[in-house]
């Protein structure tokens, strides 16, 4: 598992552009000049290099990957990052990649069950899990907690002017998942910090970035379990926090549109079909085509 990396830095909106320009241009996050052609502090440049492998655009090698070219070439779909679309990708692929680990563990394990939690309880269930391979060190997990939570909290939840404009240029900030609350600590004098990610519907997450994620993370399967689709592991109910309805709802919308693609229940068992051959890419260029 893989903690720590992103300096403190949540992703900023434009650092992904910024970065793959960055290697377009022969660059390299380890070199020298690279403070000065990314025109950021040290410290930034190693978090944007950090996120840059994070959301699977690049390598260990700093080779870039397709989706990059794919968002932010020339030709790119949305290189600025203008459609809500590509921020809900984005998200999936964070995910997905799990080269920083602590949104795998949040999204596919510790949320299963649990709307509301606390940075405390979270951070228990982490220990738990890294221990076991010695990678545990309390003040990296904090820092890991701290960054996950300011990249989804809602920004009327933020606390002071800083806190507000670092959430504003968040990459994440226009999905509004997390919000925040103050409760009263049982057993204990004063309030605790409460957080919510609501499983419900996402009316601005497209079907297709639905469509592509399950494609992506189930390649080559005919027939998927709706329940599958709703607690597997990087599966759309997961990722996207979306209940049974909100999940069925996403997939009505992919079979109106997609006629090979075929929901249907026998003797109480729900799975979606497809029935022909499909490319996770040309349905990505359907959407882009779209908006």
């Amino acid at each position: 598992m893989r903690f720590s990396g992103h300096e403190t830095f949540i992703c900023k909106q434009f650092w992904l552009k910024k970065g793959y320009d960055f290697l377009v241009a022969g660059n390299k996050f380890g070199n020298e000049n690279a403070v000065v052609e990314l025109g950021v502090g040290k410290n930034m440049v190693s978090a944007i290099g950090y996120w840059m492998k994070a959301f699977g655009l690049c390598n260990d090698k700093w080779e870039l990957s397709r989706l990059a070219h794919y968002i932010f070439g020339t030709e790119g779909k949305d290189f600025y990052l203008e459609d809500i679309g590509t921020i809900w990708l984005l998200h999936y692929l964070l995910i997905k990649e799990n080269y920083a680990s602590i949104y795998s563990l949040f999204f596919n394990k510790f949320r299963r069950g649990r709307v509301e939690f606390t940075s405390e309880r979270l951070h228990k269930f982490v220990e738990s899990i890294v221990k076991e391979d010695n990678s545990y060190n309390v003040n990296t997990i904090t820092t890991d907690i701290m960054v996950l939570q300011r990249m989804y909290q809602k920004t009327d939840n933020a606390e002071n002017r800083i806190e507000l404009e670092d959430m504003y240029s968040g990459i994440f900030n226009d999905l509004q998942l997390m919000s925040k609350l103050q409760v009263e600590n049982y057993g204990e004098k004063g309030f605790v910090d409460l957080f919510r990610i609501s499983n419900e519907d996402k009316y601005s997450l497209p079907a297709e970035i639905v469509l592509f994620s399950i494609l992506d993370n189930y390649p080559n399967m005919e027939t998927i379990s709706f329940k599958e689709l709703e607690v597997g592991d990087n599966s759309p109910g997961i990722v996207f926090a979306l209940n049974k309805d909100a999940l069925y709802s996403k997939i009505e919308q992919i079979t109106a549109k997609y006629k090979n693609v075929l929901f249907s229940s026998n003797a109480g068992v729900q799975v979606i079909q497809f029935k022909s051959v499909f490319n996770k890419w040309e349905i990505l260029d359907d959407y882009y085509a779209e908006n």
